[in-house]
C-alpha cells in the first residue's frame, strides 16, 4: 500500500503541472486584464506599461508560469489586482465552500445512497418508479431553477430560512444551499446505486450468503452493499472538486461568498491572478479526492490488493 501511495503522488506531479500549465495558457489568453483595470476608458500607454511591469504581464508567458510555480512552491498565489494577496481571498472563500460541500455530499451520501438501497432492492414496485420519476424531474431541472424556487417558497413566502446566507455561513444556513447544489449529484448518485444494487442481490456471492442462513440485513450491509458502493464511491469522490468548483450559481443566488465567488468576479474583472490560483487548488482537490478514491476501493472490496 504504501509504494502504491508514493507512485500515485509521483504520477500526480506531471498531471498537475499539465493542468496548471493549460488554465495559465487559457487564462492569459482570455483577454487583457490591464483593459479591465482602467475601466471603460482605454488605458494611456505608459500607464498600461507601467501596470504590466507591476504584475509581471509583460514577461513571455512560459517565464510568467515558471514564476507562478516558484512561488505556488512556496505558498505564495500571488495578489490580485486589486492589492489583496489571493492567499487572503482563499482563506475566506475556501472553509466556506468546504462546508457547503460537505452539507452537499452528506446529502448524496445519506439521502442518495439510502433512496437507491430502496429502490434496488424493490425494482419495478412503486416505490421504484416513484424515485426514478423525481430523480428525473430533479436531473431535468436546471440548479438555478430549484435554488430561486426553494428561495421563493423557503425564504420569501414561508419564512423558514433567510433568504441569503450571513457571511459566517454556519452549517445551519447552509443546509438549503447545499441541497441545491447536491440536487442533481444526489439524484445521479440514487440511480447509480439502484441500478448497481439490482446488479448484485443477483450475485452468486449473494445467494450463497442467502443460502447459509445469514440475517438478510448482514447479507445487505455486509456483502451486498459494500461491492455495489464502488461505483457510488468513484462518482461521489469525483464530484466533491466538482461541487467546489461548480459552486457559482449557487453561491449566487444565496449570496455566498466562497470559491464560486471569487471565481466569477475574477473571471468578471479579468483578474487572472484569482482565476488561476483558486483553479490551481481545485486541481490538488480533484488529484486528491481520485486517490482518496483509489484507496476506499481496498476497503470496500477485500479482493483488491495494491502493491
Amino acid at each position: 500500500m504504501g509504494r502504491y501511495v508514493i507512485r500515485r503522488l509521483l504520477q500526480m506531479i506531471p498531471v498537475f503541472v499539465g493542468a496548471t500549465l493549460l488554465i495559465f495558457l487559457m487564462v492569459n489568453v482570455m483577454g487583457d486584464p490591464v483593459a479591465g483595470l482602467c475601466g471603460d476608458r482605454a488605458c494611456d500607454p505608459a500607464t498600461a506599461a507601467r501596470l504590466k511591469a507591476e504584475f509581471g504581464l509583460d514577461q513571455p508567458v512560459w517565464k510568467q508560469y515558471l514564476t507562478y510555480m516558484g512561488n505556488v512552491l512556496s505558498g505564495d498565489f500571488g495578489t490580485a489586482f486589486n492589492g489583496q494577496k489571493v492567499t487572503e481571498l482563499m482563506g475566506t472563500a475556501f472553509p466556506v465552500t468546504i462546508r457547503l460541500t460537505l452539507v452537499a455530499i452528506l446529502f448524496e451520501i445519506v439521502i442518495g445512497i439510502a433512496l437507491g438501497v430502496v429502490t434496488g432492492l424493490r425494482r419495478g414496485r412503486p416505490v421504484d418508479t416513484g424515485v426514478l420519476v423525481a430523480t428525473l424531474v430533479v436531473i431535468s431541472v436546471p440548479t438555478f431553477v430549484t435554488g430561486l424556487l426553494l428561495q421563493l417558497l423557503l425564504g420569501v413566502e414561508w419564512g423558514w430560512i433567510d433568504p441569503s446566507v450571513s457571511s459566517e455561513a454556519t452549517f445551519g444556513e447552509l443546509v438549503v444551499p447545499g441541497l441545491v447544489l447536491a440536487s442533481v449529484s444526489l439524484a445521479y448518485v440514487t440511480r447509480l446505486t439502484r441500478t448497481s444494487i439490482a446488479e448484485n442481490r443477483r450475485s452468486d456471492y449473494v445467494r450463497t450468503a442467502v443460502a447459509k442462513g445469514l440475517p438478510r440485513r448482514r447479507v445487505i450491509s455486509r456483502h451486498l452493499l459494500r461491492n455495489s458502493l464502488i461505483p457510488v464511491v468513484t462518482f461521489i469522490g469525483t464530484d466533491v472538486g466538482a461541487l467546489m468548483g461548480g459552486a457559482i450559481v449557487t453561491e449566487r443566488i444565496f449570496n455566498i461568498h466562497g470559491v464560486g465567488y471569487q471565481l466569477y468576479q475574477g473571471i468578471l474583472r479579468q483578474n487572472t491572478q484569482t482565476v488561476v490560483g483558486f483553479v490551481t487548488v481545485l486541481v490538488l482537490v480533484f488529484l486528491v479526492a481520485n486517490l482518496v478514491v483509489d484507496l476506499l476501493y481496498a476497503v470496500l472490496d477485500p479482493r483488491i490488493r495494491y502493491a
